[in-house]
């Protein structure tokens, strides 16, 4: 384990992490890369505190089982109880929310969100923009950040307290996270992480107002204490049985709320988070008593792989260590590469440009990226999992993703 988080640090992969546990005991944990990047560098460690994004649903969710388990709320409440003006919303029930078929609009989605993520929101200018429905309540499946944060108020409104302050009464101070809880503006010197992206290093990203995500994903945490969260879930300390039955069992891909995971006949149920540069992921494997969870703050990979990795190792299974090892070209040598690329196969664009020695690509509509030189004419992107091989004699390049390849040649 440490020779994969040694070589991930190193070659700048990753600013992360991570505590594994096997029936509440500590398997390993480490924390690589620095909670905060500027002049003076400030290395992270195993008590770094991460904001953790949509883990945060999961929290939500216990809430909520235990305020129907107390008889404060049914599954089939509608939403028309506490939100009316939400549109379908007496026909829009609890469990609908918690499982992602209510139809709601996910304002994360709309085209105009980063322009205002970093600034204090109203509820009610929230609810404004989870409008119009997409889709018949309990027609179909689709995620959306803005069900969480509806439980989230419903929970303030039964329990006529900030989410904040039942989050610790009924999880956090039960049972003894001190690490987690509610997020605001971050904090270096109370050992929170700043998130960051990679460009040639790693520069800081956005910084979203915790007014916005609330039930969604407004926690911040660490590893250890979000294994904690999952031990105690699956241990009956937090819900029924009954209650985490419901919260696993999956229908068409989603369930109240957790997903599941499965690895070379093991299984785990969790989730996983992603706010600004900082992604996350809590995992719990009750076959095996064995709980996973990692925090990054930065990424310049692909975070399925390092988890397959992970995983790897913990159920001993072949792996090979990747070196991140790169091909070193003469900016010239680039050249042949550069280009507008097209194909007949999906209505997309890619430009080819350099920056000094590096191969630059943009694909129409989107962020330009740094390409990682690998082999001959070979170069990829790891945090999307992208390839890209160049043919110059042909002027064609194959784009290989999610196991698919596509034909592109270049326009004269």
């Amino acid at each position: 384990m440490d020779s994969l988080f040694d070589v991930l640090e190193t070659n700048n992969k990753a600013m992360m992490s991570i505590a594994i546990t096997r029936k509440g005991q500590p398997l390993y944990s480490r924390a690589i890369g620095y909670s905060w990047y500027g002049p003076v560098k400030t290395q992270a460690n195993t008590k770094t505190k991460y904001r953790i994004g949509s883990i945060s649903k999961v929290f939500t969710a216990v809430m909520i089982f235990q305020l129907i388990e107390e008889g404060k709320l049914q599954l089939t409440t509608p939403l028309s109880k506490y939100y009316p003006t939400v549109p379908n919303a007496a026909r829009i029930t609890i469990a609908q929310m918690l499982n992602h078929s209510s139809g709601i609009h996910s304002f994360t989605a709309d085209s105009g969100y980063t322009s205002w993520l970093t600034q204090k929101v109203t509820p009610a200018t929230l609810l404004s923009k989870m409008m119009p429905a997409e889709f018949e309540p309990g027609t179909q499946h689709k995620y959306s950040n803005s069900n969480f944060v509806l439980l989230g108020y419903i929970i303030e409104k039964l329990e006529k307290k900030p989410y904040a302050a039942t989050l610790k009464n009924r999880i956090t101070g039960k049972i003894g996270l001190k690490d987690t809880y509610y997020g605001g503006k971050i904090v270096a010197a109370n050992n929170e992480a700043y998130s960051y992206n990679w460009q040639g290093n790693w520069a800081p990203d956005t910084e979203t107002d915790m007014s916005i995500p609330g039930g969604a994903g407004a926690l911040v945490s660490t590893p250890a204490d979000l294994d904690k969260f999952m031990e105690a879930l699956f241990a009956g300390k937090l819900v029924s049985r009954a209650s985490l039955t419901q919260m696993k069992t999956v229908e068409k891909g989603f369930g109240m709320n957790l997903f599941v995971f499965p690895f070379k006949g093991h299984t785990a149920y969790g989730h996983d988070g992603g706010i600004d540069g900082f992604r996350s992921q809590a995992a719990y494997f009750p076959a095996d008593s064995i709980a996973i969870a990692y925090t990054a703050n930065g990424v310049n990979t692909n975070l399925n792989n390092i988890l397959i990795g992970v995983l790897s190792i913990v159920f001993n299974t072949p792996y090979t260590v990747p070196d991140f090892k790169t091909t070193l070209y003469k900016t010239e040598e680039l050249d042949k590469y550069l280009g507008v690329y097209a194909s007949t196969q999906i209505p997309l664009k890619i430009t080819i440009t350099k920056k000094d020695v590096v191969l630059v690509a943009q694909a129409t509509g989107q962020s330009a990226f740094d390409l990682d030189a690998v082999a001959k004419h070979q170069f990829k992107f790891d945090p999307a999992g992208i390839e890209m091989v160049f043919d110059p004699i042909n002027s064609q390049m194959t784009l290989k993703q999610a196991g698919r390849e596509f034909l592109f040649t270049k326009e004269k």
